[in-house]
């Protein structure tokens, strides 16, 4: 037998399971059936001592692991901003897995790589960045911001005249990093694996957004360098900073400006959004989270940095043994120097969807938040606590454990999944629109469960 055969074997095992998989997810109910412990020992806790039959295996994978997976990819799962798969983008990240490139160098793979290159060009078209910016495909969000928060350090520090590459921190100016009260907790860990300490942060109003006034004054008491970090969508309203007034500020005092806009970016794709982010094209470095809203399998981040030097003096690295390409490697803007070709299913989406169907689907989302905000607010004692102005929606209930009751009940009963916070002083259920398949029905089936939810709770 060809080791051929070998593959072809068990990739038509592994699509039957995958099918079967998909086909459940749309009616199954969306919590995990199974804990890590079952998970554990239906797979079978001991190493085996022998070799064992590849197929059995892969059934042993599947049947002891499907029971405990979370069907984020539900049309009715809202708990955290995550996004379903298109079937484009699955299929394109299953040719990543076979053809296993490195996407560091583009010498050892010049085809995924002029992917990847088309795949960022494209990116900085649609969203309206400059266009000679350097974008890398890295994990995540939290990967993206560490990526625009080091080429911001790199970049003030050298403006000092201190060379961090060469003479690390100690005694280095100190860098002031301010961000708003509502950052993303991403921020902070980026900030603390970068060694800039704990943000001074300046206050926001009650959508989230940051007080340009407040930003302005904070700049103005201390010296040195500094680095603003802003937000495109904040995560329990929403909302958006305002980028440009807040740039012009941070700019006016020397600051380099990042935007964590892990699924807010992509409003600048729609003509009917893009007011939302007016003035972030000022901006210094950016990031965000293809899996978020463009519906790409894990893992998807994307760091975007107007000044592409910048980005490699941070990030880079050239070795004796390494191909160097004559203009850059992609290694040499993101963290890593090995990795999968991750932006091959992001050109893939956006190959398909073209720029009107990237705009139908930001809009589609958005839109789907609102039906959802106004159906639920019709719901006796269900209050919407946020403006919502693109795709997230917080509820509340006359208190807190009514709150947390309702959310508890609703998951699990499992059709629909949303997930508690604390924002403004209270408990919410917040729901964050995000699956490409999340249409007027299935809203209308997540109201019907929350209807139920709150019914149950207060013993109707």
């Amino acid at each position: 037998m060809s080791p051929v055969d070998d593959y072809r074997d068990l990739l038509d095992a592994a699509r039957h399971r995958a099918v079967e998989w998909l086909d459940q997810v749309p009616e199954r109910p969306i919590p995990p059936a199974a804990d890590v412990g079952e998970v554990k020992d239906a797979l079978g806790r001991t190493l085996p001592e022998s070799t064992q039959d590849p197929r059995a295996v892969l059934d042993r994978l599947a049947d002891a692991v499907e029971p405990g997976l979370l069907a984020s990819q539900s049309p009715r799962f809202y708990g955290w901003v995550i996004g379903g798969t298109y079937p484009v983008a699955l299929a394109a990240d299953w040719l990543v897995s076979t053809w296993d490139q490195n996407g560091g160098m583009r010498h050892s793979s010049p085809s995924t790589t002029a992917v990847e290159d088309l795949a960022g060009e494209w990116l900085l078209d649609l969203l309206g960045l400059p266009a000679a910016s350097a974008v890398g495909f890295v994990t995540g969000a939290t990967t993206a911001n560490l990526v625009g928060l080091a080429a911001g350090r790199e970049h003030v520090l050298r403006k000092t005249g201190w060379d961090v590459n060469t003479e690390g921190l100690t005694g280095a100016p100190r860098v002031r990093l301010v961000a708003g009260a509502e950052r993303h907790g991403s921020v902070d860990l980026a900030a603390r694996y970068l060694g800039l300490g704990a943000a001074r942060l300046v206050p926001s109003d009650d959508q989230g957004r940051i007080a340009v006034d407040a930003l302005a004054d904070a700049l103005a008491d201390g010296e040195g360098p500094a680095i603003v970090c802003l937000q495109a969508g904040n995560v329990h309203s929403g909302a958006f900073d305002d980028v440009g007034a807040a740039v012009a500020a941070a700019h006016e005092a020397g600051a380099w400006v990042h935007v964590d806009g892990a699924f807010g970016l992509w409003a600048a794709a729609s003509p009917r959004l893009a007011h939302l982010t007016h003035g972030y094209e000022t901006a210094d470095s950016w990031a965000t989270d293809a899996h978020k809203t463009l519906n790409v399998p894990y893992d998807s981040g994307i760091a975007i940095v107007a000044d592409r030097e910048a980005a490699r003096t941070a990030l880079g690295i050239r070795a004796s043994y390494l191909v160097a390409a004559e203009t850059s490697d992609p290694h040499e803007t993101v963290p890593e120097m090995s990795r999968r070709s991750r932006g091959v299913p992001v050109w893939a989406t956006l190959a398909w969807l073209g720029r009107q169907g990237v705009a139908a689907l930001v809009e589609r989302l958005a839109d789907g938040a609102t039906t959802l905000a106004d159906a639920l607010a019709r719901i006796d004692g269900v209050e919407v606590v946020n403006d919502v102005v693109y795709t997230q929606v917080c509820v509340a209930l006359s208190d807190g454990a009514r709150t947390q009751a309702v959310a508890a009940a609703l998951r699990e009963e499992g059709v629909a999944y949303a997930y508690t916070s604390h924002w403004q002083g209270r408990d919410v259920v917040r729901f964050s629109v995000s699956n490409w398949a999340t249409d007027g029905a299935e809203v209308a089936a997540t109201v019907e469960a929350v209807r139920r939810a709150v019914a149950a709770v207060d013993g109707g």
